[in-house]
């Protein structure tokens, strides 16, 4: 089936799971190539233009949709990710890339210094290759399926690239008025950047966020604050939730990336804020996946504050029982079969969950 064929039932189940009415389920899973398949793009040489070069990127999006097989609300998009936390590269932080990830060099030595946080698009390389690969994406899609929003990230956790994270948090005590500055900064930085790419990628309504496999009617966004799990709750009531607060009500879908067992000390105060309307569970390196039943009540919780929810890294054989424990209401599952056999089975035995 088309990827436009399938739009209109996947975009009714996210609406409904937005809403805390309805399941989502994205599942995929690898199939072999077939001989009219475009070839495999041999990597580049240079791991920076693995992540920059927009005519690779856009070879490996063609050959990736061809042999990934994309079942209930996995829906196809071009994924225009520079690496986690994007906004960073383009205020200053030099980007060092490797294969998995990419990671930045602080650029603020003297917070006395430092000039405000502004977005320039003149003469700004990063710009130009985020445009770059949202435009090969665009030429690919061909207005078939949605061109996704990089993964800019915002608030604190971008301050941390552009100051380093150690240094930030001295100064979350010893110049805080500093701090909240550069916080409002980066929030109008953050809008400066996606408003413009927005109206490039716009879909049907809305957009597509590269991270989760999102889809809203509106200006939709993964929001996050990983510098969290290093601060009190009281830290992250002053310096978090304010700038998160105003983001939200700026967009109009957030989902929140709650990463890790040291950010749970956060939850109350992320449920208590009304614009966030899903948070994602990451656990961490070392924990079991998201379908692991020690998960079940977080997922509870999450949904009781009327919340939707999302559950990353669960195995096939773990979806049913994660349904069945938690109600599929408000409920977004994403997993990865290893057979088209397995993938059909796991369609089968989750279709009523599916129904409106």
């Amino acid at each position: 089936m088309r990827p436009q064929d399938r739009w209109p039932q996947i975009k009714h189940q996210l609406i409904r799971w937005w809403r805390g009415e309805g399941f989502a389920l994205c599942l995929r899973w690898k199939r072999s190539p077939l001989p009219s398949d475009p070839p495999r793009p041999a990597e580049p040489a240079d791991v920076r233009a693995k992540w920059t070069d927009a005519a690779y990127r856009r070879s490996k999006a063609e050959y990736d949709l061809a042999v990934t097989a994309e079942a209930a609300e996995c829906f196809t998009h071009f994924d225009t990710n520079l690496g986690p936390g994007s906004l960073g590269a383009l205020l200053g932080a030099a980007p060092r890339f490797s294969k998995s990830t990419v990671w930045y060099d602080p650029c603020i030595d003297d917070p006395d210094s430092c000039p405000p946080l502004r977005l320039s698009t003149e003469n700004n390389p990063w710009w130009d290759t985020h445009v770059a690969l949202i435009d090969a994406g665009l030429s690919l899609a061909a207005g078939r399926f949605p061109v996704a929003m990089p993964d800019l990230i915002e608030g604190l956790d971008t301050l941390a690239a552009l100051r380093g994270t150690e240094r930030l948090l001295t100064d979350l005590v010893e110049r805080p008025a500093w701090v909240h500055r550069r916080l409002a900064e980066i929030n109008e930085a953050y809008f400066a950047a996606f408003d413009r790419l927005y109206e490039k990628i716009r879909f049907d309504g809305g957009n597509a966020f590269c991270i989760f496999m999102i889809w809203g009617p509106g200006r939709t966004a993964k929001v996050q604050c990983d510098l969290s799990c290093m601060i009190s709750p009281a830290m992250f009531a002053q310096f978090a939730v304010p700038y998160l607060t105003q983001q939200c009500r700026r967009l109009d879908f957030c989902l929140y990336h709650l990463d890790g067992t040291t950010a749970m000390q956060h939850l109350d105060a992320l449920l208590a804020l009304e614009p966030i309307r899903a948070i994602q569970w990451t656990p961490q390196a070392g924990q079991p996946g998201g379908g692991d039943p020690r998960w079940y009540d977080l997922y509870r919780r999450i949904k009781a504050a009327g919340k939707a929810v999302q559950a990353t890294g669960v195995k096939p054989a773990q979806v049913v029982p994660l349904v069945e424990a938690v109600g599929p209401e408000g409920l977004f599952v994403m997993t990865q079969a290893a057979s088209a056999e397995e993938g059909q089975a796991l369609l089968d035995a989750t279709a009523l969950y599916r129904q409106d």
